[in-house]
């Protein structure tokens, strides 16, 4: 298998028989040996039905494939599985509402075969969405160049491609898919790619993106930045502050008794700093304590998903 194409999908019924088949013209063209994987993820239209039907649809060089989730879990969560299934020597993601066009398919499998790169990102130069959208994603890409030090132009971008090794040593999850080229950094692989693509504009429906995901955005990339610092050895980060926050407290109360001993001028309790000096010794004791526990659960810790309810194909 030369190519998996990865497709999230959610109520995307009027999309998805249109993109199925420009894909099989493309990849009939270039003589590759191609396998779609639909992520239907949690739709309340057709989408799973149409998806099942395509799958019966095979031919020489195209495999229609689907994995189905009982409920909404999000775009990180679809594109995980589908990294999980993929077997194609080059994975591609793109997105299912036909605004990724095809045609650019070939390029990105050149550039991972031919030029060697771990991850090629799409990079929408001319976006064909409104301002309210294309503003706010300018501002995030900003902060993630300045964050990650990688210099891509759009990191939200979902068409990409991957080889295949680079997607098997990932875990997307949360609303992380838009920092997956961090996540794919900070895993050793760094020949990370820009590549411009077609923008189309949305021929059905309408996005499924609120304002709230701005706000996740950074969040997220906060949650990254942290994870790959501390996330092997969180005792590192919850140990010193706790040991930090413990002698702080442990310091201010000394000093009380040795004043209460010595000079008498007034009761410990009569101070609010003795207070203070309790809470710095118990939060010290609990971030030592949850640095502890973080590290046993990272330990123990196994990736399971439980959440599919139905596949086609595998």
């Amino acid at each position: 298998m030369k190519l998996s194409i990865i497709i999230p999908v959610f109520n995307e019924s009027d999309s998805i028989l249109t993109l199925a088949k420009e894909i099989s013209s493309i990849v009939f063209k270039e003589r590759l040996s191609t396998e779609i994987i639909f992520i239907d993820d949690g739709s309340t239209d057709k989408s799973w039905d149409i998806i099942k039907k395509s799958s019966k649809k095979h031919n020489k060089y195209l495999m229609v494939r689907g994995i189905s989730f009982g409920v909404n879990y999000g775009k990180s969560a679809a594109l995980n599985e589908g990294f999980i299934h993929a077997q194609g020597k080059v994975v591609i993601t793109m997105d299912g509402d036909l605004q990724d066009d095809p045609k650019e398919i070939p390029s990105f499998y050149d550039a991972i075969c031919i030029d060697n790169f771990d991850l090629v990102s799409g990079w929408k130069k001319k976006r064909n969405d409104p301002l309210s959208k294309t503003i706010p994603t300018k501002l995030y890409n900003w902060v993630t160049r300045l964050f990650s030090g990688i210099s891509l132009h759009d990191f939200n971008c979902g068409f990409k491609a991957y080889r295949l090794d680079v997607v098997k040593n990932i875990i997307v999850s949360g609303e992380m898919h838009r920092y997956i080229p961090l996540l794919v950094k900070h895993k050793g692989y760094d020949k990370i790619g820009e590549m411009i693509v077609n923008h189309r504009s949305r021929k059905y429906g309408k996005s499924k993106y609120g304002i709230e995901r701005f706000s996740n955005g950074f969040l997220d990339l906060l949650t990254i930045a942290f994870l790959n610092k501390f996330g092997k050895r969180p005792m590192h980060i919850f140990g010193f502050l706790g040991i930090i926050s413990f002698l702080v407290g442990f310091g201010i109360s000394f000093y009380l008794a040795y004043a209460k001993l010595f000079y008498e001028q007034y009761n410990m309790t009569d101070r609010p700093i003795f207070y203070f000096s309790l809470l710095c010794m118990i939060i010290g004791s609990q971030l030592f304590l949850t640095g502890f526990l973080a590290e046993m659960i990272i330990r123990k810790r196994k990736d399971n998903n439980d959440s599919i309810m139905e596949k086609i194909g595998f």
